[in-house]
């Protein structure tokens, strides 16, 4: 089975796609420092920084209801870290009510930090997925390597991109004989079934491991990532990161001015 959806949209020939990744990703991190160290009282900043991921992900082209999507699956759990923020922070309280004998307090200064946070995350998670998505997931990796990252993370982070697809196949080809072989059943049948394939996954993936491990001794494999990426910094690369550096320049003074 394949398993793409990861790298299904770096492949589109754009803009964003074409430029060098370490580019992008020293680009895109100083943009995230920025929105984060940004005041939360600085809304202008905020609308023009959300103007510049709007118009980076024009450059991408990847459609938006994709970008939307990618963004909905952490919501959640942003919004739960989040939730509960005004009702813990602050002595101007702007609402306040009582259920039984708990009192709940929203707070000035809490909603402030609430706003903040959110769309700090938010921006931020916009920026990782537009990373990601134009970039497919073992150059990214080879190009954080060139950056300084450890060579030993960088190999832990491909090979779990590499062989998670792998188990969850095997788990997907157990799942369906399973099926197979119980139709109806109890639930206390189905929980111990799963429990029991848990279990065969393990010591199925324990076993491949060192058969993968084997194999790649035998090939010479010395920790080293390697793609097809030539990784050359070109015009459009400086021109990108000239332009980026100077307009997150003026957002900072600007949100050093209503901040």
């Amino acid at each position: 089975m394949e398993h793409d959806f990861i790298d299904r949209y770096s492949r589109i020939d754009s803009f964003m796609s074409r430029l060098d990744p370490r580019v992008k990703i020293v680009g895109l991190a100083a943009l995230m420092v920025c929105i984060v160290s940004t005041a939360p009282a600085a809304l202008p900043a905020f609308a023009v920084y959300g103007a510049i991921i709007l118009v980076l992900t024009r450059l991408s082209g990847i459609p938006a209801a994709v970008i939307l999507k990618r963004m909905l699956v952490a919501a959640p759990f942003i919004l739960m870290i989040v939730l509960f923020i005004p009702f813990f922070r602050g002595e101007t309280v702007v609402l306040s009510r009582t259920f039984g004998s708990v009192t709940f307090s929203v707070t000035r200064e809490g909603l402030i930090l609430f706003w903040g946070v959110c769309v700090k995350a938010f921006l931020s998670l916009l920026s990782v997925i537009l990373l990601t998505a134009t970039t497919d997931f073992p150059t990214l990796l080879k190009a954080i390597e060139k950056l300084g990252c450890p060579k030993v993370l960088v190999m832990v982070l491909s090979f779990m991109y590499r062989y998670i697809f792998v188990i969850q196949d095997e788990f997907m080809m157990m799942r369906q004989a399973k099926d197979a072989r119980s139709v109806g059943g109890s639930r206390l049948f189905h929980w111990r079934a799963l429990a029991g394939m848990v279990g065969v996954l393990f010591v199925r993936s324990y076993e491949r491991a060192e058969a993968v491990y084997l194999a790649m001794c035998s090939r010479g494999f010395d920790g080293n990532v390697r793609t097809f990426h030539p990784f050359r910094v070109t015009v459009a690369d400086a021109a990108f990161f000239l332009t980026l550096a100077v307009s997150l320049s003026c957002v900072k003074v600007l949100g050093a001015l209503y901040g």
